[in-house]
C-alpha cells in the first residue's frame, strides 16, 4: 500500500525499526550483544523520539481531525509505546536472549499495527486540509526536534 506524503517520514521511521527488531529477533548468544546495541543506537537516535511525535502530534492530529478519540487502536498504540520504552530501558547487552527477542517481537508487532490499520484509518479519517495540516505539524517536529505548539 502506497503510504500519503504526509505519513511518509514515519514510515522510513518504521523501516530503521523494523531493521533493529529484525536483529533483535535473529540474535542469538553469540550476537545478542551486538544486536540489543543496533536497537540502542536506533533508540537513542531516533526511536524514543518516534514515539513522542506519534503521541503528541500524530494521535491528537488523528483524534481531533476526525477520528475518535476513544478509539481502542489509540489506547492499543499508547500502551504499545509504554510497554516498549519499558522494555528498551530494561535492555542491555546481558540482558536474557528470551527478553531480546521478546522486544524484537513487540517492536514488530507494534509497528505492523501502525503500518496496517493506524495510519490507514488517519488517512481515511482526514479529509485533505486535515491531513495536510497534520503533515505540516510532523514535518515540524522532526525538523525542530520539538513538538509544535509544546514547550
Amino acid at each position: 500500500m502506497k503510504r500519503s506524503t504526509e505519513l511518509s517520514q514515519l514510515s522510513r521511521d518504521h523501516h530503521k525499526a523494523l531493521y533493529a527488531a529484525m536483529r533483535l529477533r535473529r540474535a542469538d548468544e553469540r550476537t545478542s550483544a551486538e544486536a540489543v546495541g543496533v536497537f540502542a543506537e536506533f533508540w537513542r537516535g531516533h526511536g524514543n523520539r518516534h514515539f513522542q511525535i506519534e503521541e503528541e502530534v500524530l494521535l491528537p492530529g488523528f483524534a481531533l481531525g476526525g477520528g475518535d478519540p476513544r478509539d481502542e487502536l489509540i489506547a492499543r498504540v499508547l500502551t504499545d509505546h509504554g510497554e516498549i520504552r519499558a522494555r528498551a530501558r530494561a535492555l542491555t547487552s546481558e540482558s536474557p536472549l528470551n527478553h531480546v527477542h521478546e522486544l524484537g517481537e513487540r517492536l514488530t508487532s507494534h509497528v505492523r499495527l501502525e503500518e496496517d490499520k493506524l495510519f490507514p484509518r488517519v488517512e481515511q479519517a482526514l479529509g485533505p486540509d486535515a491531513l495536510a495540516a497534520l503533515g505540516q505539524d510532523l514535518e515540524s517536529a522532526e525538523r525542530i526536534g520539538r513538538i509544535p505548539g509544546g514547550s
